[in-house]
């Protein structure tokens, strides 16, 4: 383990930006969930330049409760930025990371942990029992599908993961220690998955809810970062074949 590094304990990262509406329903249902749990934790809450009053909440959070920290990143945006400044921030051995908007179940936290005692990685997955996106746009659903279909050639079979574009999951941190990974975009874990020291995987089958309040971040941009994402991990796999 990296010199500092602390072995049980837990630290999840929740990415916001104008999160108002959602942020003090889930940070209880965070601290509610991670109590039954045997682990150290911190919630870290890292917001991209909210205006709606969402830092304000965290600020009076963290007041009654110092396991929860506010770290604000002035000028800067990404989702997968967010998740690895928040993480780079803390000491612990697992890494989290859980949406804002309640679309994932803080519920589910311990057995992600408790999975992960034996697994490098424990994804919360949509598709395991393959209702996870029922009531979805017949559109959504299918652009989802098609981008997951289109990364699964990129994940080694052994891992037998349903859905490596997930935004809910933790993972050891010596599977990631020392790596760079793209800042922008939102699938970090696609890439965790290709480029990381990953053995072992599970994954804990769950349905992604409708958001409480508050508007999605995808859009044209997350598209593109995406096919970009997709192209540059194929052209890595493709020369770490050839080196070998």
């Amino acid at each position: 383990m990296e010199p500092g590094i602390s072995d049980n304990r837990f630290a999840l990262v929740v990415p916001t930006l104008n999160e108002a509406g959602n942020i003090g329903r889930i940070l209880p249902e965070l601290t509610d969930a991670l109590g039954s749990t045997q682990l150290e934790y911190e919630i870290i809450v890292v917001d991209d330049g909210s205006t709606d009053g969402t830092v304000e909440q965290v600020q009076e959070w963290s007041k009654r409760d110092p396991r929860i920290r506010l770290l604000s990143r002035a000028g800067e945006r990404g989702l997968a930025g967010a998740v690895l400044y928040g993480w780079s921030q803390s000491q612990a051995n697992l890494l989290g990371v859980i949406d804002a908007d309640l679309q994932h179940p803080p519920e589910l936290l311990p057995e992600l942990l408790q999975l992960a005692e034996q697994n490098d990685v424990v994804i919360g997955s949509r598709y395991a029992k393959g209702n996870g996106v029922k009531g979805w746009n017949p559109v959504r659903a299918a652009v989802s599908r098609l981008s997951t279909l289109a990364a699964s050639p990129l994940i080694s079979k052994k891992l037998h993961i349903t859905d490596p574009m997930s935004g809910f999951f933790v993972i050891q941190r010596r599977c990631i220690e020392g790596l760079s990974f793209q800042t922008s975009g939102f699938k970090l874990l696609l890439e965790i998955l290709v480029r990381g020291r990953i053995r072992t995987a599970a994954e804990v089958p769950y349905h992604f809810g409708l958001r409480h309040t508050g508007t999605s971040k995808a859009g044209a941009a997350v598209a593109l970062h995406y096919l970009h994402l997709l192209g540059r991990l194929s052209r890595d796999l493709v020369l770490r074949s050839s080196e070998q």
